[in-house]
């Protein structure tokens, strides 16, 4: 399943340090380090490196992907819930497997991966994966280029979850995935900004070109080079416009397909080394400093007397206490907010039936003109139509109306983000040693945490009646030539259609905005219960030293100057760092 660059003295000399990292993050029972440093050390004994498909779900991402490696092998149409980005790496045969949090791989059929990142059959993460790799015979993956498809919805990078932010460091270049329609968005934006900060390889997609006139496509593709090079600071070479599904099935123009590929193959033959190498001292430092935490956390621990360390736990306690009551009152304060953008939205929602309502009769009236068919078929006709002129702007109106609410939701949400993140400023900035190894902070990027619901009724039921009596009744008006009653009846429907779906997208962004809040709330006091779970850690290591006695003491710091002095030989100097070519 595995291929490798070629095997170097240098490589041999990393993975044995490597190892080495991994048994000493052992002996201080940090698990995830020692998970990193044995993953790291495999990852440069086959020369890997990553290229992750990143955008906004619905742009395509794993579309594209499958088009890339010439098969379809992820699950497309569906929302990935788990943020943890599915592999795709060289195999010599077809296979795939899922890590779940004891980090224990677990070979399933490639059939069966939609069972795990799908929310249809994993909902919410129940199964609890934090891995999925899929290995495939590709030509493309044998010279240690690794596709990395992403969550939908944004992106897994615009996420604040630990596995999403634990996997930035592991990404060595980026394809960008941006559509036509609608345009390169904010939340795009945000999420090229934070990989970027990362890496220096992006690969910019414009998909479903098929999708738009040459015109449209030529004004998506200058105005999103435009907004990206402002966002980045840099020029944008080329943006690949291509339509992944056509490709995938062999079929349309060609487009900048084989410019895309081309470049992959560059990338993957001029820098493949070192985008690994870079990736292996990006790893090592990142090791190593996580360990150095450890045994300067461990040092302060013995050193310390216990009664220091209580009095700092019992201020942190009280901090913490603080901030919870914050979050309630903040809390408050957004309940108030939602009612007043509930009343906008409600508003909003009676300035567009107003505005939708006439053009849609008025397209409804000119779709029947065209209509020859009598009676039963009539029916179904005209009530398809008036689904039609329903739909036609209810899908838009519905895409505007999230934008608007999710701009008003981040402002909103901002006052949380601030608080959180002010809370932890205010530790870091104190000095306090039991937070060395400091959470992360909340993300102030992040819009909805909750992908929309809606989904348009169509009231098939009076669309189409299968009432027997119903179809002799305009049977009988068929054959009279009477149409009138069944326009009338199109047209109440059209009404009914409006009003009913115009209300579901109301509510399906109140519902959005309620849910976005809870997920806030629950991540800032999972922050609060992380910090003083480190705090409480620090107050047992302090006692349990202080009980050992002075020689006990004395012993285990001189095993942490040895660790510490082998960590920091193991750790590669900012001279020795090598950049991606």
């Amino acid at each position: 399943m595995t291929t490798a660059n070629g095997n170097t003295g240098q490589g041999q000399l990393d993975r044995n340090g490597l190892r080495r990292l991994a048994d000493l993050a052992e002996s201080f029972a940090a698990e995830r380090v020692s998970a990193d440093a044995r993953s790291l050390a495999e990852r440069i004994a086959e020369g890997r490196f990553y290229v992750a498909c990143v955008g906004q779900f619905k742009r395509g991402k794993s579309t594209l992907l499958d088009a890339l490696v010439g098969e379809a092998v992820l699950p497309a149409g569906i929302i990935p819930v788990t943020t943890v980005p599915t592999v795709i790496r060289y195999g010599q045969h077809r296979a795939a497997r899922v890590q779940a949090a004891n980090r224990v791989w677990t070979a399933i059929a490639l059939e069966e991966v939609a069972q795990y990142v799908s929310e249809e059959h994993n909902p919410e993460n129940a199964k609890g994966i934090t891995g999925v790799e899929i290995f495939l015979p590709a030509p493309m993956l044998a010279s240690g280029m690794c596709f990395v498809d992403t969550p939908g919805l944004g992106s897994v990078f615009a996420g604040n979850t630990a596995a999403t932010q634990d996997f930035i460091p592991h990404i060595d270049a980026a394809i960008v995935v941006i559509g036509a329609d609608p345009p390169i968005s904010g939340e795009e934006l945000a999420i090229v900004e934070t990989v970027a900060k990362q890496i220096s390889d992006l690969l910019f997609v414009l998909n479903k070109a098929d999708r738009v006139t040459e015109k449209e496509r030529v004004a998506a593709s200058g105005f999103a080079r435009k907004m990206l090079e402002s966002r980045l600071q840099r020029p944008v070479s080329n943006i690949y416009e291509t339509s992944a599904i056509e490709r995938l099935e062999n079929r349309g123009p060609a487009r900048d397909w084989q410019m895309l590929i081309a470049d992959l193959a560059s990338l993957a033959e001029n820098s493949g080394r070192s985008l690994a190498a870079a990736a292996r001292d990006r790893g090592l430092r990142r090791i190593t400093d996580q360990l150095l935490r450890i045994v300067h956390e461990e040092r302060e621990a013995l050193l310390r007397p216990v009664e220091e360390s209580e009095r700092r736990v019992s201020a942190m306690r009280t901090t913490i206490a603080d901030a919870e009551r914050s979050v309630g009152d903040l809390a408050y304060l957004f309940i108030a907010e939602q009612h007043r953008l509930s009343r906008t939205f409600a508003d909003r929602r009676t300035e567009f039936l107003k505005a939708a309502s006439r053009k849609a009769h008025e397209e409804l009236d000119s779709a029947i003109g065209s209509l020859h068919s009598r009676g039963p078929w009539f029916r179904r006709e005209v009530m398809g139509k008036a689904q039609e002129a329903a739909k036609r702007p209810l899908m838009p109106w519905l895409a505007a109306e999230q934008n608007l609410a999710e701009q008003a939701y981040r402002a909103v949400a901002q006052r949380f983000v601030d608080m959180g993140n002010d809370f932890l400023r205010r530790l870091s900035e104190a000095g306090v040693p039991e937070l060395s190894d400091m959470p992360r902070p909340l993300d102030a990027e992040q819009g909805f945490r909750t992908r929309s619901r809606f989904r348009f009724y169509d009231f098939i039921e009076l669309a189409q009646p299968a009432s027997p009596l119903r179809f002799l009744a305009d049977l009988a008006l068929g054959l009279t030539g009477a149409r009138g009653g069944m326009v009338r009846e199109a047209h109440e429907f059209l009404d009914q259609l409006l009003e009913t779906n115009a209300t579901r997208v109301q509510s399906d962004v109140d519902k959005r905005v309620t849910d976005g809040k809870a997920r806030l709330e629950t991540d800032i006091r999972i922050l609060l219960h992380e910090v003083s779970a480190v705090a409480e850690r620090a107050l047992t290591h302090a006692r349990a030293a202080q009980a050992a006695g002075a020689s006990a003491v004395e012993g285990a710091l001189a095993k942490l100057a040895a660790a510490e002095a082998e960590i920091r030989q193991l750790r590669p100097s900012e001279t020795e760092m090598v950049s991606p070519a």
